[in-house]
């Protein structure tokens, strides 16, 4: 496994944390490990140009010093869907530039973690969604649950899109990000029940904001062997 694809129930749902911790991980397990954001928006202009607090993450977590550009090669200013802030920029996201980008990336590493944007099904092109940059990397994808209430059925909903567009998901993430979310045992029974895919862990509200601390609430075990 050259690299994974991580997607979300939402936006907020906590995909950079999980990013974080599973590079962590796998890192601990002696593998180099690169992170990647191809498309970010609500980024914040800074003399080297425009950069997101996510991309900028991977890039500290990653295993081999890498351009800013390889990371994140699409950056937009407003916080508005990225197909938006793409043509008011005036740019087109080609999925060709993303590839050629991840393929150096993995030049200098065992496993490059692709972070998504938003959710599974985020448009990237009026024609082109998030679904078709994971299939066009070839990627298997690990699903981020943030849970919270109504979780289940964003979840659920995931799932099923994911298998229909013919890509394969090898795992998800369970992370708390509602500190109060009502029968919080009960509903990761639940999803444990209905999803098919394995759960690699459950990260609770009050884990710090720390790499170290999230890859000790994640299995890996079953993406490196």
């Amino acid at each position: 496994m050259s690299g994974i694809f991580i997607t979300g129930t939402d936006t907020d749902c906590g995909k950079t944390t999980i990013s974080l911790g599973l590079m962590a991980a796998l890192q601990q397990r002696g593998l180099r490990v690169n992170g990647m954001k191809p498309v970010a928006s609500g980024c914040a202009m800074t003399p080297a140009g425009l950069r997101n607090a996510d991309a900028r993450q991977l890039l500290a977590q990653s295993s081999h010093r890498n351009a800013y550009a390889l990371v994140n090669p699409y950056a937009f200013a407003p916080p508005i869907a990225p197909h938006l802030a793409a043509i008011q920029a005036g740019v087109t996201i080609d999925f060709a530039a993303i590839i050629k980008a991840y393929q150096t990336l993995a030049a200098t590493a065992e496993v490059v973690i692709v972070e998504g944007v938003g959710g599974w099904r985020v448009p990237l092109t009026p024609k082109q969604l998030v679904s078709d940059l994971a299939l066009a990397l070839d990627l298997p994808v690990i699903m981020v649950i943030g849970l919270k209430l109504g979780c289940i059925n964003h979840a659920l909903l995931t799932a099923e899109s994911i298998r229909a567009s013919g890509a394969q998901c090898v795992g998800w993430v369970g992370n708390q990000i509602d500190p109060q979310m009502p029968e919080l045992t009960a509903n990761v029974a639940t999803l444990t029940e209905l999803i098919a895919a394995p759960c690699l862990g459950i990260v609770p509200w009050n884990t710090a904001i720390n790499a170290q601390h999230i890859a000790a609430q994640l299995t890996v075990e079953l993406l490196v062997n």
